[in-house]
């Protein structure tokens, strides 16, 4: 039995941020879960081929932690440095829990605390709940009759197996998103031939990378210069919402620009066919990629539209729709992940035994994307609707940690036991996201993506500017809570 003021479930940026904010609050009566064996979440985790960050370095960073970052799209062994450096400098080795898998969660009334049950790790105590365990973190296998035949080797880009040698085999790859982009151009020169099975076609945007030199890197180390590149990317990219969301002759222009772009990497008029969206940029997310083309290009390189994409698979392949049979070694299965209707993997019990499952069965909801009537002292990080399209979604986690640490400190400063937004403010909030996001492509787009739960309602996304979301947050609203 363990007992802390506060817990977070999850070691990624989320829970580093939420324990540097806790500590710079004076609270270190607290303590980090996580279900693997290892500290410091996605960039940790995912390991595949070309993995790396599509919003600039600098923007993608946590604000009191400037990094000397060696180029403006970080890669995944350089975020995974900046995520052990983070984790040392503050101290936070010391405050986790690894191998902690929370199996389910429970509010306790009587007492006012929660109560989380792991599956190796035992039971914890704990007033405040903080859920950090991150909305791509459960990846999506889809299921192929046949699978369980397959005599090859099969493995999910999130949990990319190293040992494996892909050099000269035969390989699938099933998807053709953000992961996909990445690893394609990083194997194609690699392998005999690559198997790209492409569902529907994503819009892409040129990658304008570089590389830092000495003195660059240099003024990086420098708080001011650190603080004024973020701010000139920062609105940069804030502007892509104009686009999205209120202007139609913006977005067209940015269509225009993607479409120009892959008329010059692929000459191919056939292939340039096969990769051209049949929905408005924005409706899905938008790759960035140089590479991503000319890879598709070699000759080498096979891509499979949705009706040449696959009926079964067997011992030896895969045999797709229109017949034919295609031997391969490997299938790497980049499907992304349940970010909308599992956003939260475990049972959660709230007052009177609510479940959340309940709550959230027709689709995900919470007042700020973070809090939930009748789940006391509950804060989801990155929860529904706190996605961003167009910028650093480090920047919407900042802005949540005003608000939970205001709810946190409100109650200990009063001398209280919990805190509960009201089911009028939540309704009043979700209504108000939801009427917003009439407006925006991800909704009118003509497209079905993750961004949606299965009801159709686009969950991912927050439906504006992140700055007003960052204002929404910037302090607590005691009319729209229960303090007791």
């Amino acid at each position: 039995m363990h007992t802390y003021a506060v817990l977070i479930i999850g070691s990624g940026f989320g829970g580093q941020c939420a324990a540097v904010n806790l500590l710079k609050a004076g609270i270190d009566d607290f303590r980090i879960l996580e279900r693997r064996d290892f500290f410091g979440g996605t960039w940790c985790q995912n390991t595949y081929p070309g993995a790396a960050v599509d919003v600039p370095s600098p923007l993608y960073s946590l604000s009191f932690a400037p990094y000397r970052w060696s180029q403006m799209f970080a890669e995944q062994a350089e975020l995974r440095r900046y995520t052990e450096q983070l984790i040392e400098q503050f101290g936070l080795r010391e405050r986790v829990e690894l191998g902690a898998d929370v199996e389910r969660v429970e509010w306790d009334e009587a007492e006012k605390h929660w109560t989380v049950h792991t599956r190796a790790k035992g039971i914890f105590h704990t007033q405040f709940l903080i859920n950090a365990s991150g909305p791509l973190s459960q990846p999506v296998i889809p299921n192929f009759p046949g699978m369980d035949r397959f005599q090859g080797k099969t493995f999910h880009t999130n949990n990319w197996d190293h040992s494996y040698d892909y050099r000269g085999k035969r390989v699938a790859i099933v998807g053709s998103g953000a992961s996909a982009a990445q690893v394609i151009p990083a194997i194609a020169p690699q392998v005999e031939h690559l198997h790209v099975f492409q569902r529907t076609p994503h819009w892409v945007l040129p990658r304008a990378d570089r590389k830092f030199g000495r003195f660059q890197r240099w003024l990086l180390g420098l708080k001011p210069a650190y603080k004024l590149l973020r701010w000139l990317i920062y609105w940069q990219f804030e502007t892509r919402v104009i686009a999205f969301k209120y202007s139609k002759p913006a977005i067209h222009l940015v269509q225009q620009h993607a479409l120009r772009f892959l008329k010059r990497q692929v000459p191919d008029p056939l292939l340039r066919q096969k990769l051209t969206p049949d929905f408005t940029i924005g409706c899905k997310r938008v790759l960035v990629s140089s590479t991503y083309y000319p890879a598709l290009s070699r000759a080498n390189v096979t891509l499979h539209s949705r009706e040449h994409g696959i009926a079964s698979i067997d011992e030896s392949g895969i045999n797709t729709v229109d017949g034919e049979h295609l031997d391969v070694d490997l299938i790497v299965w980049s499907t992304g992940y349940d970010a909308t209707d599992g956003v939260i993997s475990y049972p959660v019990s709230g007052k009177n035994a609510v479940q959340l499952r309940d709550v959230w069965a027709e689709y995900p909801r919470a007042y700020l994307g973070t809090s939930l009537p009748d789940f006391p002292n509950l804060f989801i990080v990155t929860g529904p609707n706190t996605g961003i399209g167009h910028t650093s979604a480090l920047f919407i986690i900042e802005s949540q940690m005003n608000y939970i640490l205001d709810c946190i400190c409100t109650v200990q400063a009063k001398g209280l036991r919990s805190i509960e937004v009201r089911h009028d403010a939540e309704r009043t909030y979700t209504a108000m996201i939801h009427r917003e996001m009439q407006r925006t492509v991800w909704k009118s787009g003509g497209c079905h993506s993750w961004y949606q739960s299965k009801s159709g309602h686009v969950i991912a996304m927050f439906p504006g500017f992140s700055f007003s979301y960052h204002l929404l947050t910037r302090a607590l609203k005691p009319a729209d809570h229960i303090l007791s």
